[in-house]
């Protein structure tokens, strides 16, 4: 599958980094991005789907920073301060080596919004380890994506961003010098010497504070501590420790602690491909991927936050909450709100001028049977390696699976929310059939009242259908839909949820149909989309997602070696940080929404299962 080149007007630029060349810091609320080049171009605050107050990674003039770098050339390095979401970026120049330190301190006090939680701190120490550096420090937010107008004063040595939406304080150890709108400083250390900038939101119960010295070792050490704890609880002691718990930090710096809900990736529209228009917002709770990541998560012994999901999902979903065509929609805010209208931002040129920048996400209101399957399977998991469900939990699981049912065979948009029309896809019958056994599963163990007569008619009529129309003879392969003959990467999951023996002939063939269709140096393409529109302009790159099922669908085939040079491939289109976006380019580029929940729960459950395959 070729891929469309630069065009001329996107190539890469000086004033953007590759979405690679980033690390992630946050506090269980929202994120931030810091680049290799020590500068902030993405920062929600306060919370991942609110506005930004950083995002020159969409626009590098509009956008707003908070750049802090070695003001003379230097090579730069980042890495993770070990086992923890600190974020060490050095600074190596002719005269000496300096570091940044970026972290936001974990607190629980009070809900989002109010005391300590509500302050969002980020702190960035500046400490020179060798020789003499000097710094410099631009502090330019850009409200409301941009489009928000703010004032700035100074009140007893703190700098106060005020605007319609939000207000924010910055203090420093070093003189800043202001203008109308920003704040800046050159500064120069010498060994041993550090220097602090804290950024807090202001609001009713959170008043300007400073961040001395002695509170920035505090804090740091409290957070390296917080992070440590929680990695402690992994059970995980396999051949891929480190991109594991990498992956599960990552994990859970996507969660959003107040309501236990897990985003899909904390960015919006980062390209799919440079150019295109497949950008998207992902700052929101997709049922399927929340689902995958808590499977992911209890893999390696994390309850905790399998429970808060489940906390999420009684809380502020129902299953009368949906459409009056589906009882669920496919995703949720992260307050569990319903309304996620799409919109353009026009005045925001998009990363390497790829526009448009998207807000919100009209799927919200497609229908994909998908999701049940998913959600319930994770009901099921928590239900087997965590605690048992509640009565009341099991109505809920009988709402949805009797609606099941009796819709499993309509026309969806399907796992990959195309906007080219509705389709019989094959993935969305797996995982209806999928919803429905996990039930009478967890039933049958539990002893719970279930009509398992309907329930195993339904399951066993969608097991027919698939071995009846989801297979083609021409292809000797099963298809994306009933009736095509195009292939699919979601078929990938046919053996992983158990719906087919990974050795049935069947699926040994349609498991070579997909290697020589869609995979490329180990790197898995979603679908064909000029064979199988999906009623948008341009390509995409391998999706990751697919490339780590690829791995396991390897593993369960009994062809290890095979497996373990897919798997090893992978982990080199990782970023420096062993961070995921959602697709890979055509030269190893990351490309789309960064970093993405999906390609680390991939990640973890492919590793898992060649371990334990390797012995």
């Amino acid at each position: 599958m070729a891929e469309t080149p630069f065009p001329e007007d996107v190539r890469p630029s000086p004033r953007y980094l590759p979405i690679a060349e980033h690390g992630l810091i946050g506090d269980l609320r929202s994120v931030a991005l810091v680049g290799t080049n020590g500068t902030i171009d993405w920062y929600c605050c306060p919370s991942f789907d609110a506005a930004s107050v950083f995002a020159a990674i969409l626009d590098a003039e509009r956008g707003g920073c908070f750049e802090l770098a070695a003001a003379v050339p230097a090579r730069t390095k980042q890495f993770y301060f070990p086992d923890t979401n600190v974020l060490i970026t050095r600074f190596f120049t002719e005269d000496g080596v300096g570091e940044v330190q970026d972290f936001m301190p974990v607190t629980s006090d009070g809900p989002a919004g109010t005391g300590e939680a509500g302050r969002h701190r980020l702190i960035r120490r500046v400490v020179c380890v060798r020789g003499t550096v000097p710094f410099r420090v631009l502090v330019a937010p850009r409200f409301g994506y941009g489009a928000v107008p703010h004032t700035l004063t100074t009140v007893a040595g703190t700098v106060v961003f005020e605007s319609a939406e939000r207000s924010l304080a910055l203090t420093s150890t070093v003189v800043l010098e202001c203008d109308a709108r920003d704040a800046r400083a050159d500064f120069k250390l010498a060994e041993g010497e550090t220097a602090v900038f804290a950024l807090d939101q202001l609001g009713a119960a959170v008043v300007p504070r400073g961040c001395a010295h002695a509170e920035a070792e505090h804090e740091f050490n409290a957070t390296v501590a917080y992070w440590r704890r929680w990695l402690h609880q992994s059970r995980y002691r396999g051949r891929w420790r480190e991109m594991v718990h990498r992956s599960a930090l990552t994990l859970k710096l996507l969660t959003y602690a107040p309501t236990g809900a897990i985003v899909a990736a904390p960015t919006t529209s980062l390209p799919e491909q440079l150019g295109g228009e497949r950008n998207w917002d992902y700052r929101y709770v997709w049922v399927r991927d929340a689902a995958f990541a808590v499977y992911a998560l209890l893999r390696l012994g994390f309850a905790g936050e399998a429970e808060a999901f489940m906390r999420f999902l009684t809380t502020h979903i129902t299953p009368c909450d949906g459409s009056a065509s589906a009882p669920l929609q496919i995703m949720y805010g992260i307050d569990g709100r319903a309304d996620l209208p799409e919109r353009v931002l026009p005045h925001l040129e998009g990363h390497l001028g790829s526009a448009p920048v998207r807000v919100g996400n009209a799927a919200a209101g497609q229908l994909q049977l998908d999701i049940y399957g998913a959600l319930i399977d994770s009901v099921y998991l928590y239900d087997k390696w965590a605690q048992p469900i509640s009565s009341g939990q099991w109505d809920d699981v009988c709402h949805l699976v009797d609606w099941v049912c009796d819709h499993w065979d309509q026309p969806d948009e399907g796992v990959w929310e195309t906007r080219g029309g509705r389709k019989n896809f094959l993935y969305s019958r797996l995982m209806c059939w999928v919803a429905i056994e996990r039930a009478i599963r967890l039933a049958t163990h539990r002893g719970l009242p279930a009509d398992h007569r309907r329930w195993r008619q339904a399951r066993d009529a969608i097991y027919r259908r698939i071995m009846d129309r989801g297979w083609s003879e021409r292809r000797r392969a099963f298809v994306q839909y009933e009736g095509g003959d195009v292939l699919d990467a979601s078929l990938l999951m046919m053996p992983l949820a158990k719906f087919i023996a990974p050795t049935d002939p069947k699926w040994l063939s349609t498991l070579d149909a997909l290697t020589e269709d869609l995979v490329s140096d180990s790197l898995v393409y979603r679908y064909d989309p000029q064979a199988s529109p999906d009623g948008l302009r341009g390509d995409e790159g391998t999706f990751s997602i697919c490339s780590f099922w690829y791995v396991e669908a390897l593993v369960r085939a009994g062809r290890l070696d095979e497996a373990r040079l897919a798997f090893e491939k992978m982990l080199t289109y990782a970023n420096h940080l062993g961070l995921y976006a959602e697709e890979i380019g055509r030269t190893g580029e990351q490309q789309g929404n960064f970093p993405q929940a999906f390609t680390h729960l991939s990640l973890i459950s492919a590793a898992f299962n060649l371990d334990r395959a390797l012995g």
